[in-house]
């Protein structure tokens, strides 16, 4: 409802806003993911540092259904991560990853009973990496992302052009109302 009422509009709409922090974020992103995940909940955790998930997690990424196309550095991150034919399972077939998929595949670390556990484990493992030199843990961040940061930055701003310009089409406004309907 939110994409019909209020799409965004340029680069400076809050959702764009929250990507470049999370690009520019330089301690370590801890997630933990219970229950359903979908579009920018999955895209999100391709730049989480820890991704720990239940097995009640539910991840999708429906942008082809919606008319609309890979946003957040999504069509870059996920071949890397994934290789072609998983990325495009998700991507364009819309297909539903579970919490045990998803450590299979290698896009979360760890699986959990439930979402309570899961959480607990979240909380624990950066109450760890709170206590280590904090400086270091930084300067480590950094120079595992540095690699990458200019093209997934350019990657993402060029999705979201896409994603804004699909969001105006007439296709994705009659998926987003046969949703929104239902």
């Amino acid at each position: 409802k939110d994409f019909l009422d209020n799409p965004p509009t340029d680069m400076d709409s809050p959702v764009f806003r929250l990507m470049r922090i999370v690009l520019a974020l330089d301690k370590p992103l801890i997630a933990a993911v219970s229950g359903a995940a979908i579009g920018i909940g999955t895209t999100l955790l391709l730049h989480c540092d820890q991704v720990l998930v239940s097995r009640t997690a539910k991840l999708r990424m429906p942008f082809v259904p919606l008319a609309l196309c890979p946003e957040f550095g999504s069509s870059l991150l996920l071949p890397r991560m994934l290789g072609h034919a998983r990325a495009s399972r998700l991507l364009l077939c819309n297909e539903l990853l579970t919490g045990e998929q998803a450590v299979q595949w290698g896009l979360a670390n760890e699986l959990y009973e439930d979402g309570e556990q899961c959480l607990k484990a979240a909380r624990e493992l950066a109450a760890r990496l709170q206590k280590l030199p904090q400086e270091a843990l930084r300067v480590s961040k950094r120079l595992l992302k540095d690699a990458h940061r200019a093209e997934l930055a350019a990657t993402v701003e060029r999705e979201g052009w896409l994603f804004i310009e699909r969001l105006n089409t007439p296709e994705a406004k009659a998926a987003l109302r046969a949703l929104v309907k239902d």
